[in-house]
C-alpha cells in the first residue's frame, strides 16, 4: 500500500537549535500512525511543516506521492491540542462558519453538522453560545469541524484532552470509525494507553531526531525480552522461589501456602523454555505459563532512556 505521506530527511532549526533533525517518515494510508515523543522532542514542528504553518529548512514532504504543495493542506484535518473557539457565537452559527472555510457550501456544511451532532448527541446545542458550553462539548463541536470535509488524512494531536472516559471512548470510536472509511490519521498523544488501543503503526521522536518507528506489533515481538509470568500449584512454594531466585531473575512473586498457589515472574536467558517447564514440573502443577509482551509504554520509556543514556 503506498503511503499517503512521507516526510524525507526533514530538517528545521530555530537558530543554532534543532527541531527536527534529518527526520524520514512513512504514513501508510489507510492506517493509524501513532506519533509519539517527549515534550520538545519535534512532534508539532513536524505537524506545523505538514500543515505548511512552518517549511523545513532542508528535506521534503510528499503527499499522495506529490511534493507538498498549498492545495494539499485543504485535504489535510488538523485538530491541534491548544484549541479555541468564538465564546460569543452560537454553536451552529461557528460551527457553519468553520465549515465553509474549508470549502464546504452552506447548505452541505449544515447537512453533515446536522448528521454529526446527531451522532455526538450534541444536537441540542445548535442555538447554545459557546460560552455555555463544558470543556468536553467544546472539544466534541471542534473534533466536528476538523472531520466535516472529510479529509484524505486527519491529524490530532492529544484528541482526548479534556475529555471523561467515556467521551474519550465514543472520540475513540469515531476514530477508528473514520479509519475503517479510508481515512489516514496521524494520533500525536502522549496517552500510551490510547497508543496501544488504536495505533497500526509507530514512531517515536527524541531530540529532534527519530529514534524507532515501525509496525506496533512487530515493535513489540522486537522488544520481547523473554519475560514470562508463571502460576503453579506446588507444596513448599517458598522454597520453590527461593531456589528460583538462585538461578533466574524472579519478580513479583507470592505464595498462597492454604491454596499452594504460586505466582512470579520469570526472565530467562533465551527463548527456550523446554528445560525450564521440565523442571517446574517437577516441583509442582503448572497452570499457567504466559509470555509478557512489553507495552508501549515500557518502550517507550526504555527506548528514550537508552538514548538519553548514550547521549
Amino acid at each position: 500500500m503506498n503511503p499517503i505521506l512521507v516526510a524525507d530527511r526533514v530538517t528545521k532549526r530555530y537558530g543554532t537549535n534543532f527541531a527536527l533533525n534529518n527526520v524520514s517518515l512513512e504514513i501508510p494510508s489507510n492506517s493509524i500512525y501513532g506519533l509519539l515523543g517527549p515534550n520538545g522532542a519535534g512532534k508539532t514542528t513536524l505537524i506545523r511543516i505538514i500543515n505548511q504553518i512552518t517549511y523545513p529548512d532542508s528535506g521534503k514532504i510528499l503527499f499522495g506521492g506529490e511534493p507538498l504543495l498549498p492545495h494539499h493542506v485543504s485535504m489535510i484535518g488538523y485538530l491541534p491540542e491548544e484549541r479555541g473557539l468564538y465564546k460569543s457565537m452560537k454553536v451552529g452559527e461557528q460551527a457553519l462558519y468553520l465549515a465553509q472555510l474549508k470549502g464546504l457550501p452552506k447548505a452541505e456544511a449544515k447537512k453533515r453538522l446536522l448528521y454529526w451532532f446527531e451522532r455526538l448527541q450534541i444536537g441540542d446545542w445548535w442555538n447554545k453560545k459557546i460560552q455555555e458550553l463544558s470543556k468536553g462539548m467544546a472539544q466534541k463541536i471542534q473534533f466536528i469541524v476538523t472531520v466535516l470535509h472529510e479529509p484524505k488524512l486527519l491529524i490530532f494531536d492529544e484528541p482526548f484532552s479534556g475529555f471523561d472516559p467515556i467521551n474519550a471512548n465514543i472520540i475513540k470510536e469515531e476514530i477508528l470509525h473514520l479509519k475503517e472509511r479510508g481515512t489516514s490519521i496521524i494520533f500525536s498523544t502522549h496517552r500510551m494507553e490510547s497508543v496501544e488501543e488504536i495505533c497500526e503503526y509507530i514512531a517515536l521522536l527524541h531530540n529532534a531526531e527519530k529514534i524507532l518507528d515501525g509496525k506496533l506489533s512487530d515493535i513489540k515481538k522486537e522488544y520481547k525480552n523473554n519475560v514470562f509470568t508463571v502460576g503453579m500449584i506446588a507444596q513448599k512454594g517458598d522454597e520453590i522461589l527461593k531456589e528460583l531466585s538462585e538461578r533466574f531473575q524472579i519478580s513479583a512473586s507470592s505464595y498462597d501456602p492454604l491454596e499452594s498457589q504460586v505466582e512470579f515472574k520469570v526472565k530467562l536467558p533465551s527463548p527456550d523454555t523446554g528445560s525450564f517447564l521440565k523442571h517446574l514440573s517437577s516441583k509442582g502443577t503448572v497452570n499457567s505459563f504466559v509470555e509478557t509482551i512489553p507495552s508501549a509504554n515500557d518502550i517507550f520509556i526504555k527506548t528514550v532512556q537508552s538514548k538519553s543514556t548514550h547521549e
